[in-house]
């Protein structure tokens, strides 16, 4: 399925191994202001970074306005926001419409490796929770078998209906800058 190989990465471990840290000083499954951990490492470390911030609204690829760091609902062209608006936002929304959504779709969801669960975020926050659900990579997930899921999540890589090598990247290796899924999530794994 993926296109290249995947393999954990230094930088990925790291950040996992920060967002932790920061679970474990606050003695919780939750960060500081209540945010899941999975939710802080798919935000800070997979959807900022390949979403990028624009604060005035404007048309993705495929023609859809979008503002913020990919925000698509209730968009306008013209729109505009807040770099604290935008953070807002994405935090809320990531949570309440995919976090929470693949904890009730996905058999065992929040018991998965945190790396597993954020790339899982990410890519619902990216192709759809709908399409999430229903995925070969859930499937995997459900049955414990996660370095299947994390490469099953790459066939999510078309736009238009043809390959695009920033979807390539994003769900697999990522790079120079930027954390890929599937490298994030094989991260996370037990050797």
């Amino acid at each position: 399925m993926p296109i290249n190989k995947i393999l954990p990465s230094r930088r990925a471990k790291s950040a996992i191994a920060t967002v932790m840290a920061a679970v474990i000083a606050g003695s919780a499954a939750l960060l500081p202001g209540g945010t899941p951990a999975p939710v802080t490492l798919a935000v800070d470390h997979l959807i900022k970074p390949w979403e990028g911030l624009h604060t005035r609204a404007y048309l993705d690829i495929v023609k859809v306005p979008t503002i913020c760091y990919g925000e698509t609902k209730g968009v306008k062209l013209g729109m505009t926001k807040t770099v604290a608006q935008c953070e807002t936002m994405l935090i809320e929304r990531v949570t309440a419409d995919y976090y929470t959504p693949l904890t009730k779709c996905i058999t065992g969801f929040t018991k998965m490796p945190v790396s597993v669960q954020a790339s899982m975020i990410s890519g619902a926050y990216n192709f759809g929770v709908g399409g999430m659900c229903g995925s070969s990579a859930a499937r995997f997930a459900k049955a414990g078998q996660y370095r299947q899921a994390c490469e099953a999540q790459t066939a999510w890589n078309k736009a238009g209906g043809r390959v695009v090598d920033g979807l390539v990247k994003r769900r697999e290796m990522g790079d120079a800058q930027r954390i890929g899924e599937a490298e994030l999530c094989v991260s996370g794994l037990p050797a």
